[in-house]
């Protein structure tokens, strides 16, 4: 495992814009994941460590797109029907054939047979009829129709995938049509994940007055889950800093991340900060974004530390947006930017200059297009937000004033990594 510099959470207290952060994340992390090998059909969501380069060309060989009659090009008349004697049959698999001559012939071909050699061009059966060993050609033709040529999908020595991509089912298709069996893919993260806080409970036990139940421990750990890191969720500390301090050094042993949200701004009852300050460092980064704001990033020894705001909606968003790009580094994941896509807002905002902010939507489609309406409650403790909405609104630095149908960005959840 890397480990990273003891000050590569460093950071001014000033109000960093998003894009500066990310930036400056990309610059100072570094991978800690290792690499292994798995096969192929356990290699979905894995992270790949390696170029997959084609040793083998696909398809492997011309072949028919069609069921019909291979011919020959100049064969054929180009004004009037071509009758021509079908002098051989191919099916899919069948090892590749040639006519015994050079005379104007016609070879059965089925879908994906090996085309016979000398023959450039594919008849498809609907546009021909057979009748005692003899096809009649209709013409019209051009040379080469319906044949696949071989590398037309792959050819040897490319480069089809590259490490850093998180694998998906189309991914392992690709592989497994050049005849690969297994993948190197970088090791799941581990994660230590927990909550902190007296009040909270988990769902199902009994709450008393005053108590709430852990909603963010279970968002976080699916959003993990979707990214394929290995979790270990050590449940709610209580508000001991003595407990805490145990948990981190611990978990800082074994994991490559430990994650928290709450807990860990200046109040007498927000030990974490101090535990993870008496281990090894901790810095607040004060992001110009809302919902969010301040998230603290420090190492536990030389284990990343990442501490969300409370607030769920909060937690979840800056996750999203910063906490996932942090992780796909920690992970060897190439970042990509999400991509966002105009559509009609359905409602009035008005926010500060210089600070990106996030909407809640739902989408909605009418005649004229999509329309982007906002959730009817707007609070960072909101989660049903999150819930009902369709993704975010994104608000660049700039904006100030957004009014019914201008033309805002959408941001779905899916361009964020959460799946339905």
């Amino acid at each position: 495992m890397t480990q990273l510099s003891d000050d590569c959470f460093a950071h001014g207290n000033q109000l960093t814009p998003l894009d500066e952060a990310l930036a400056l994340l990309a610059k100072r992390l570094t991978t800690v994941a290792d690499v292994e090998v798995v096969a192929l059909n356990e290699g979905l969501g894995r992270i790949l460590a390696t170029d997959v380069v084609a040793d083998r060309s696909v398809p492997p060989h011309d072949n028919s797109a069609v069921d019909g009659y291979a011919v020959r090009f100049s064969d054929l008349n180009p004004a009037a029907d071509t009758s021509l004697p079908v002098v051989g049959r191919i099916a899919a698999g069948d090892p590749p054939v040639s006519a015994d001559s050079d005379e104007a012939v016609a070879i059965r071909l089925f879908t994906g047979a090996v085309m016979p050699a000398g023959f450039d061009t594919v008849l498809m059966q609907e546009d021909c009829q057979e009748e005692d060993g003899i096809v009649h050609v209709m013409p019209g033709i051009r040379k080469g129709a319906n044949r696949r040529f071989s590398g037309e999908d792959v050819s040897t020595g490319d480069k089809i995938l590259h490490a850093g991509q998180r694998l998906r089912p189309q991914d392992l298709g690709l592989t497994a049509s050049i005849g690969f069996t297994a993948l190197s893919v970088r090791k799941r993260l581990r994660v230590a994940l927990f909550s902190t806080g007296n009040e909270l409970r988990d769902p199902g036990a009994v709450i008393e007055p005053g108590a709430v139940y852990d909603a963010n421990r279970f968002a976080l750990g699916g959003l993990l889950t979707q990214l394929g890191c290995s979790i270990s969720d050590l449940g709610i500390l209580p508000d001991d800093r003595t407990v805490i301090a145990d948990a981190l050094r611990e978990s800082a042993v074994t994991h490559d991340l430990v994650l928290t949200s709450g807990g860990v701004s200046v109040g007498e009852e927000d030990h974490v900060r101090t535990a993870v300050e008496a281990q090894g460092q901790i810095h607040f980064w004060r992001l110009s974004i809302k919902p969010g704001r301040p998230i603290a990033l420090g190492q536990v020894g030389r284990t990343p530390f990442v501490g969300l705001p409370g607030n769920p909606v909060a937690v979840m968003v800056t996750f999203l947006r910063f906490t996932r790009p942090l992780i796909d580094r920690l992970a060897g994941a190439t970042i990509h930017q999400p991509k966002t896509f105009p559509v009609r807002a359905g409602f009035d905002h008005r926010k500060k200059l210089r600070r990106r902010e996030w909407v809640r939507a739902i989408l909605e489609k009418d005649n004229d297009g999509w329309t982007a309406c906002k959730y009817r409650q707007d609070g960072a403790g909101v989660l049903s937000s999150m819930a009902a909405a369709s993704g975010l609104v994104e608000l660049s630095e700039e904006t100030t004033d957004i009014r019914a149908g201008m033309t805002v960005d959408f941001l779905p959840f899916s361009e964020l990594g959460i799946v339905a």
